[in-house]
């Protein structure tokens, strides 16, 4: 098989390539490799966190995949940072800044070294939209690998997950449970290897790629150390020289039906407000149109049908064993709510991939995890999109139903996520408060950081019915709650949050779609007035940088 010429690749024929052939061959290169389709192999491992501890193997899988069938791989390394050991202190500014980096990073080593086709391996949040944003930006033929979901701790015969420690810190705080108890749930939260358990921001990407179809079938529910993770890491190297030769790209794939597919398939599972930040930014990179109001639109036919944690009860760890996405997809298909034609990475459409799938076990005498139909967690979407004079230009928040749908309240301002969470745990926050988190916006931060231990504390302490938060950062995956994030516009560009003060009349209506600040026109005028453009709080770096070139949230905080 000859190297697919369309992309440049450096080990084509002639004199005038020796010096290239020559550094290849002290990196591996044998005489026939240079007449194969040379494809990257891009693993975002790193001991920096459990979610990409075990990426190198898969790795090394995949590169037997490519080399296998007759490609060349050719595997180098991305960056990470840890969204759950940074989140609640200033480095967690640095989290999305990281999916521009990673991003930017493969484009980069791809666009320079002229590969033909690319496999992208990730496992934490940031780095798993970053590595299709890149695969759709470069539009080689391309396939990402998802790391998969870590086993659940267990404490007293209940899983446990990182969320489980951000709430017992809470529990402590209120005195519900002692220090011992709640050392005793660090310790044991995190067993090895994987990403965080429940439907958080790692899983619910997953899910909505498999469905974009970007990644094989299975991939996106299986256990990070399982036998059924390596052979999918090696079935994607496979994958992709059969990309290569059937000349199948990812914009071919990434298509607007495919996402509304993967809109489809976050609101069933009841996963993360940071879905609609990625999908943006993802259809973004491939030239697709899609609106904050997109999400909305096809939330009015979609339910919520999975009962995953953080507001349900199982873990990621369950939805593998009871059969994992496929049987779910080939159910919405069924129902109307997919579009069964659209290309995926095996070169077949979402239909021929799922036409196998076996039905769960009948719900909920075999299962209780994934309900019918007729009977869901919730009729239409979880992910509500929010407008009115608190934000203008959208705001995303989780309403399962189960927090309640309509919450005015008076608003406690914060101007930062430690101020909010010091006032929480100290008492300061009481029932009936609407919290204001803001100055924590893709600018304002800079970074826009999850809002997971304010949103944590609440739940601890038992307020989470009670005490309503709204944000111009964003939530964890884990986050639950009455909560409202990704306010626009944010405060630092002037939006109406910026501008509130103790004891405004607030008001979260997630059935008619509103945020709102109940006060005169002529109060809200006289505020705006005043407002003066802060001062950057950030000068140089990359978190300046990102300040400077940040889109807002409602395009998905995108850099250009």
């Amino acid at each position: 098989m000859s190297c697919n010429r369309n992309f440049s690749s450096i080990v084509v024929d002639g004199d005038d390539r020796a010096p290239n052939r020559s550094m290849l061959r002290a990196v591996g290169f044998e005489d026939e490799d240079f007449q194969k389709p040379q494809v990257a192999v891009c693993s975002a491992w790193s001991m920096v966190t459990p979610c990409n501890a075990h990426l190198d193997e898969l790795g090394k899988m995949s590169v037997l995949g490519v080399d296998g069938n007759g490609g060349k791989a050719v595997p180098f390394g991305t960056i990470t940072v840890s969204d759950g050991i940074s989140m609640g202190t200033p480095g967690m500014r640095y989290s999305l800044v990281s999916r521009e980096v990673i991003a930017d990073s493969i484009e980069t080593v791809v666009g320079a070294e002229g590969m033909d086709g690319v496999v992208t391996i990730g496992g934490c949040d940031k780095n798993m939209p970053a590595c299709v944003m890149a695969l759709a930006r470069l539009n080689r033929p391309g396939i990402f690998v998802y790391g998969g979901t870590i086993l659940p701790g267990i404490h007293k015969d209940k899983n446990l997950d990182i969320v489980s420690v951000f709430e017992a810190v809470g529990a402590h705080a209120s005195g519900k449970i002692p220090r011992e108890e709640l050392t005793e749930i660090e310790k044991k939260a995190i067993p090895g290897a994987g990403s965080c358990g429940g439907m958080y921001t790692a899983n619910t990407m997953s899910s909505a790629i498999e469905a974009l179809g970007m990644s094989l079938p299975d991939s996106s529910a299986q256990l990070a150390v399982s036998d059924e993770k390596r052979t999918d890491a090696k079935a994607a190297g496979a994958a992709v020289v059969n990309l290569i030769e059937k000349n199948i790209r990812p914009r071919d794939i990434m298509t607007r039906e495919a996402f509304e597919n993967a809109i489809t398939v976050v609101i069933t599972l009841g996963g993360s407000t940071n879905a609609v930040l990625h999908l943006l930014a993802m259809a973004h990179e491939a030239e697709i149109p899609l609106t904050l109001d997109d999400f909305t639109e096809i939330g009015k036919k979609v339910p919520v049908l999975c009962d995953l944690k953080p507001s349900g009860k199982y873990n990621m760890s369950h939805f593998v064993r009871i059969g994992g996405l496929r049987p779910l997809l080939k159910t919405l298909l069924a129902q109307g709510l997919l579009h069964g034609d659209c290309m995926t990475v095996t070169g077949k459409t979402l239909a021929e991939n799922v036409a196998d799938a076996q039905p769960y076990a009948p719900y909920p005498s075999g299962q209780d995890l994934v309900r019918p139909f007729e009977d869901p967690i919730k009729k239409d979407s979880h992910l509500r999109i929010l407008y009115g004079n608190l934000a203008s230009a959208g705001a995303v928040a989780k309403i399962t139903g189960k927090e309640g749908l309509k919450f005015s309240g008076s608003a406690i301002v914060f101007e930062s996520e430690e101020s909010a969470l010091r006032g929480i745990l100290d008492g300061d926050v009481k029932a009936g408060n609407v919290v204001v988190i803001r100055n924590e916006g893709p600018v304002g931060g800079p970074g826009m950081r999850e809002m997971l231990s304010p949103t944590s504390a609440i739940m601890g302490k038992g307020l989470g019915k009670d005490v309503a938060l709204i944000t111009d950062g964003r939530f964890s995956g884990g986050s639950h709650g009455f909560v409202v994030g990704h306010v626009t516009p944010e405060a630092a560009v002037g939006g109406l949050i910026g501008l509130l003060i103790d004891g405004d009349p607030i008001t979260i209506d997630a059935e008619n779609n509103l945020l709102t600040l109940d006060l005169p026109e002529n109060e809200i005028s006289r505020r705006q007035q005043a407002w003066q453009s802060p001062e950057p709080k950030e000068k140089r770096g990359v978190l300046a940088k990102y300040a400077k070139l940040v889109s807002s949230a409602s395009l998905g905080a995108v850099t250009h």
